[in-house]
């Protein structure tokens, strides 16, 4: 009877053993289980938060504004590619002191001003160097933690330079169309008051002066059409009537136009231009290019000397037409502007001859209208020649 008992209570422990042994065994492999896809959980997460920083650290350095951020103690944490460009140093600048990396007083002082302000914006820093003067617009942001205590500094910069240059171009603008619009206007004035003041009863005197009231209402009519056709060329709204057009017959019909203000300086008219060269172009539009060059090679040209227009054809499919005369030159500081609204290289002189201020300016547009290019080759006492291309009709 004993024996059957401890058979049993052996049986029944073994199998409860055996139970145990399952469930644990079960239990490891879950917990195993478990392990192994926390860890998996885990290295997916590692790589996600990997891949993140990696896409905002490149959106980072792709950004067009220049970004620096500062650390407590006002040492470079980070500072992007543009950050460089706009300063002159090669990133990474991490560790370096500010002013180490961007050597410049004044972005020192605005990072200075963020402990008594949490924000600095628009604030404009000139830089003078080598070159033409450049303007940074900065912004910035004290970084705060969870206390408000300092964690640093977000600096952003925004080159503005552009900006300003066509700020100062409209100045110039304004100021330049205001005093070519009161020269003829105050010469009118003028002539009108002596007409009025008794001037009109001698015939001698109202001939000259009506000849003043037309020569300078002719003066403004002029500079208001050139005004409207440049912002016209500008807006891109202008309509080209392309057609195939011999050259050398266009610029002989502009040459036949100017002969007379040709003979009265002495001036050779000579056309190098091939017979057989045929450029596609609004005929009208081509006419007011080459009665613009013409004109300017005529008038600032050697008096009794020459002005020559020439041709050739291009690869693939361009023509390029010359310009040239024998003046005293362009210098060269000057040629980077001689297609700019109103520039004048000598103000005293141009104005004397005559003319908008406005004619290369037009040339420029109309040939960029056309899909060509302009351009000058000059020097001091060697004349100039305007150069501009136009699709070749023959091609």
């Amino acid at each position: 009877m004993g024996t059957a008992i401890d058979l049993f209570l052996l049986a029944a422990l073994g199998a409860f053993a055996a139970a145990w042994w399952r469930e644990r065994r079960a239990g490891a492999a879950a917990a195993r289980s478990y392990a192994d896809e926390f860890s998996r959980q885990r290295a997916r997460r590692e790589a996600e938060l990997a891949e993140q920083v990696r896409r905002t650290a490149a959106l980072f350095d792709r950004m067009v504004e220049g970004v620096v951020v500062l650390d407590t103690a006002g040492a470079v944490l980070h500072a992007n590619r543009s950050a460089g460009e706009l300063f002159g140093f090669s990133p990474p600048a991490t560790g370096r002191a500010l002013l180490e990396v961007v050597r410049h007083h004044e972005v020192a002082a605005v990072v200075a001003r963020l402990a008594r302000e949490p924000e600095v914006l628009d604030h404009e820093i000139r830089f003078e160097g080598s070159g033409a003067a450049r303007f940074l617009q900065v912004n910035a942001l004290a970084l705060r933690d969870g206390q408000g205590r300092n964690d640093g500094a977000l600096l952003v910069f925004h080159d503005v330079s552009r900006l300003r240059q066509l700020e100062a171009i409209r100045q110039e603008f304004v100021a330049n169309v205001s005093h070519e619009l009161r020269t003829p206007l105050s010469l009118i004035k003028g002539a009108v008051e002596t007409l009025l003041d008794g001037g009109k009863e001698d015939p001698v005197t109202l001939g000259r002066f009506l000849d003043i009231i037309d020569r300078h209402t002719e003066r403004l009519t002029l500079l208001i059409n050139d005004l409207l056709l440049l912002s016209t060329l500008e807006s891109g709204r202008i309509r080209l009537s392309l057609e195939p057009v011999p050259l050398r017959a266009a610029a002989q019909e502009v040459m036949d136009d100017f002969h007379e203000r040709a003979r009265a300086r002495g001036v050779s008219l000579v056309n190098d231009i091939p017979v057989a060269v045929v450029g596609k172009a609004d005929p009208d539009r081509l006419r007011q290019v080459l009665a613009n060059l013409i004109d300017n090679a005529i008038k600032y040209g050697r008096a009794d000397g020459a002005m020559a227009v020439s041709a050739r054809a291009l690869e693939p499919g361009w023509i390029e037409v010359a310009v040239a005369d024998d003046g005293a030159g362009i210098p060269p500081e000057a040629q980077p502007r001689i297609f700019e609204r109103f520039y004048r290289v000598d103000k005293a002189r141009s104005r004397d001859q005559g003319g908008t201020g406005l004619g290369l300016a037009i040339v420029k547009h109309v040939v960029q209208a056309h899909g060509g290019d302009v351009r000058i080759a000059s020097a001091p006492g060697e004349g100039t020649t305007f150069y501009f291309t136009l699709p070749n009709a023959g091609a």
